[in-house]
């Protein structure tokens, strides 16, 4: 199976196995600190984009200094062998940094991950990664994890945060983020919502958004044991329902959806 960017939904609806992390130019440099530690320190520019894909294991994003991305990687387990995962660099598209955590005969490409189709989770491997990412102002940050918790603050670029078992708290200075979980809680704040639609999505968790003041969007926003609650004035669609919110705010535009089962839905003014 790859895994690319038109393919995310596809990668965390199945909880594939696979994790990805690509290396940017001539002036990168990664070392094997250890046989369970990783670090990669590379120049990028402002509207590049770091790809991160983990499988177990959370991803803690921040912002960095001196144009550089710098990651760290850190192997956790308890019962498990840590050779069975490895983490791999290779060239990213354009000079976007593409470096990747791998379980089970898994290939990482600069399109994304390659999971042989017969290949088999040992139940026995709870070797986990933990991911600590730095990034300079402007760098686009594409994270994506299976099984843990996603964290990105005071980053000023546009940002991709997904897992699937974990809640996602992700807040850019001004690029749009978005986010998407099946089990856990979604808390983005942005300054700025581009032109792109916007979706947030999980199961069992809250949905809190931080827009700001001048937002224009169509919003489509439900849930189904929980209920809907905005800071800003909406000209309503159809019906009016504790559970479901169609309508309009401001001038209207891009389409913002956000929909959970099990939590509530809550639109605020970003501070």
């Amino acid at each position: 199976m790859s895994i690319s960017r038109a393919l995310r939904r596809s990668f965390l609806g199945t909880a594939a196995l696979f994790a990805v992390l690509c290396a940017s130019s001539a002036q990168a440099q990664s070392q094997q600190t250890d046989s369970n530690a990783f670090a990669y320190s590379g120049a990028l520019s402002a509207g590049r984009t770091v790809h991160l894909y983990n499988v177990n294991g959370t991803i803690d994003v921040e912002r960095g200094s001196g144009g550089r991305v710098e990651l760290r990687a850190e192997k956790r387990w308890r019962r498990g062998d840590p050779d069975d995962v490895s983490i791999v660099q290779v060239e990213g598209n354009g000079g976007d940094i593409v470096v990747c955590a791998l379980w089970n005969e898994a290939e990482c490409s600069a399109s994304g991950m390659n999971s042989r189709r017969n290949s088999k989770w040992n139940k026995n491997n709870d070797v986990s990664v933990h991911f600590t990412l730095r990034v300079p102002d402007g760098v686009h940050v594409d994270v994506n994890t299976v099984n843990g918790e996603v964290t990105v603050e005071g980053v000023s670029g546009m940002v991709d945060a997904n897992t699937v078992n974990g809640s996602v708290t992700a807040r850019s200075t001004s690029g749009p983020v978005h986010a998407k979980t099946v089990n856990g809680s979604i808390h983005a704040s942005m300054r700025s919502m581009g032109r792109e639609d916007l979706r947030y999505s999980t199961v069992n968790g809250s949905i809190t958004l931080e827009l700001p003041s001048g937002v224009d969007a169509d919003l489509d926003v439900s849930t189904v044991n929980g209920s809907v609650n905005t800071d800003f004035p909406v000209t309503i669609q159809g019906s009016i329902s504790r559970k479901r919110l169609r309508g309009t705010i401001g001038d209207g535009g891009r389409e913002l959806k956000a929909t959970t089962v099990n939590g509530s839905v809550n639109l605020r003014r970003a501070g």
